[in-house]
């Protein structure tokens, strides 16, 4: 069995939802990042990127040539990190250090990273000045409107200030920088800056593989319900980079996950492929920690603020759980 990564040369796994607890706690990080060494005790794991995929073989930068009956694309969103564990720790020491050094924090961007890191900072630093800004409307706008003030209301509450249709100009930044302008000519002073816009596809190697013609215009893979991709029998894509018509969440991405093993599992046994089994959205359920004690939970008819969500998600983020899953110590 061949692990093949692509746009991904890290020695280990990073539990992504737990990056915003390091970055206030970098010792949480010491559970979060995962050596690949650790779980996947019978996997060859290769990490260079991929640069091209054939009929039979995926093509690597540093010029290997490996052979598959099988394929998965899980490249995901493209997520510019350390390549090794060590130096992934060092970064979460550095941006912790910035927090603490500063006296007022800038946000930019009010999706579920910036509300979730706005809250981490707020509960553990309350001294210090938050300020977020958001080019939309509202907060969450993947989540109803209700969610979404009820989110406003407890960030407001915490003295953060929170700047709706106004953007920052990105190629203005500096770490150096303590003035920042936003679109609507409004001055911000902060000490530091986090930037928490949404990230682009990791697809865009695909475009020059036998996979060009299974890209949407948006880049997305275009799969099957069985999650295959469209026009291939042996090649699945999972997660973010799908074109399914979903929130692009982690628990999602592993419900794919697990689908997809099972249908290896059947096609290596020869099951013909009208047995695969197929992959449905549900509700759109959502779950947003708002530090460690509290947090938001968008349910079938019934939003949630408070402890009881908090208790889901936000004392652990699931680490636990995961880790559990992998076959690790929680």
């Amino acid at each position: 069995m061949k692990m093949i990564s692509s746009d991904d040369r890290k020695d280990y796994l990073e539990i992504t939802w737990a990056e915003l607890r390091s970055t206030v706690e970098p010792s949480f990080a010491e559970r979060s990042l995962i050596y690949h060494r650790d779980y996947l005790t019978t996997a060859t794991i290769v990490t260079s990127s991929a640069v091209n995929i054939t009929e039979h073989a995926v093509l690597t930068a540093d010029g290997q040539s490996l052979a598959y009956d099988y394929l998965v694309v899980a490249t995901g969103h493209v997520f510019a990190s350390a390549g090794s564990r060590t130096e992934r720790l060092a970064e979460f020491q550095r941006d912790n250090g910035k927090i603490k050094s500063s006296e007022s924090v800038l946000i930019i961007g009010g999706g579920p990273t910036g509300v979730e890191l706005a809250a981490e900072i707020a509960v553990d630093y309350p001294e210090k000045k938050v300020t977020l800004v958001h080019r939309g409307s509202r907060l969450l706008d993947f989540i109803d409107q209700k969610a979404s003030k009820k989110c406003l209301d407890w960030l407001t509450s915490k003295k953060v200030d929170v700047l709706f249709q106004q953007s920052v100009d990105l190629k203005s930044l500096s770490d150096t920088e303590k003035f920042y302008k936003t679109s609507a000519g409004e001055t911000i002073t902060a000490d530091c800056h986090f930037v928490c816009i949404g990230k682009p596809l990791s697809s865009s190697w695909l475009h020059d593989t036998i996979l060009k013609e299974s890209l949407d215009t948006k880049g997305r893979v275009m799969v099957e319900k069985d999650l295959r991709v469209k026009g291939y029998n042996n090649i699945f894509a999972i997660g973010d980079i799908t074109d399914i018509p979903e929130i692009k969440q982690g628990y999602l991405a592993q419900k794919h996950a697990l689908l997809v093993a099972k249908n290896l599992k059947l096609l290596i046994k020869g099951s013909p492929p009208s047995k695969l089994a197929t992959y449905s959205t549900g509700f759109p359920l959502a779950i947003v920690s708002l530090g460690r004690k509290e947090g938001l939970a968008q349910l079938p008819y019934l939003t949630l603020t408070g402890c009881i969500p908090g208790m889901l998600k936000s004392k652990d983020l699931f680490v636990g759980k995961t880790r559990k899953q992998m076959g690790l110590n929680a």
